[in-house]
């Protein structure tokens, strides 16, 4: 039976307007993102499979790509999905400039959780902040490995100096989930807090991103 033919209320998207999205299972959510099913398959046992597949919401909100694969999706709803992620990213890095100041790791993490979590590959950004700790940007500076061969003290300066930043927090993602930082993120954030100090550029954070919640480096006393 397709979900046409169910009672009006229970059918997600009726569901949603009449009740609100609070009231909808992640399943249901998901049905209502895709529009339909496949052959086969209504919205909701599509949302199913792929909630299954991934192992839970956050990790396919994670690395959707590798879920929707996985059920043969076509391109119309990897779009669909694609576009969502990306509305709730802008939406938080909105929210994150609209703060009067950043007040502790929490503020800037789910955000930065946000945009770096869901990449295969490592990526090291800076979040960069004016004199009041008010975001002034984001960006992703280098690709690969976190060591001293590929995060280059020079050009994290420059950009510093580029958006006329005050303090930064830097921000990267470990792909294997494990978000404890290791010797080279120590080493690399030291050099960089040292050449930062000569342009009057603090560094108040160094978040390590992983499939939990974020870890400060600060909050740790390695800053």
């Amino acid at each position: 039976m397709s979900i046409r033919d169910w009672p009006e209320g229970e059918r997600p998207r009726e569901k949603l307007l009449a009740r609100g999205s609070s009231t909808l299972s992640d399943a249901e959510l998901l049905a209502v993102l895709l529009g339909s099913g496949v052959r086969g398959k209504d919205a909701i046992a599509l949302g199913r499979e792929l909630l299954t597949g991934a192992g839970s919401l956050a990790a396919l909100l994670g690395r959707p790509d590798q879920a929707v694969r996985a059920v043969g999706l076509g391109p119309a709803k990897r779009a669909r999905i694609a576009a969502a992620l990306e509305l709730a990213r802008r939406c938080l890095a909105e929210q994150l400039r609209e703060q009067p100041a950043l007040g502790n790791p929490r503020d800037s993490g789910d955000y930065l959780s946000a945009r770096l979590r869901h990449l295969p590959y490592e990526v090291f950004g800076c979040l960069y902040l004016d004199n009041r700790h008010r975001v002034l940007a984001f960006e992703e500076l280098f690709r690969g490995t976190v060591d001293g061969a590929s995060v280059h003290p020079r050009e994290v300066v420059r950009a510093c100096l580029a958006h006329n930043a005050c303090a930064v927090i830097f921000a990267h993602n470990h792909p294997s989930g494990m978000a404890e930082p290791s010797a080279a993120d120590r080493a690399i954030t030291r050099e960089l807090r040292e050449a930062l100090h000569l342009v009057g550029v603090r560094v108040l954070d160094h978040l390590v991103i992983g499939s939990g919640k974020p870890v400060s480096m600060a909050a740790r006393g390695l800053i």
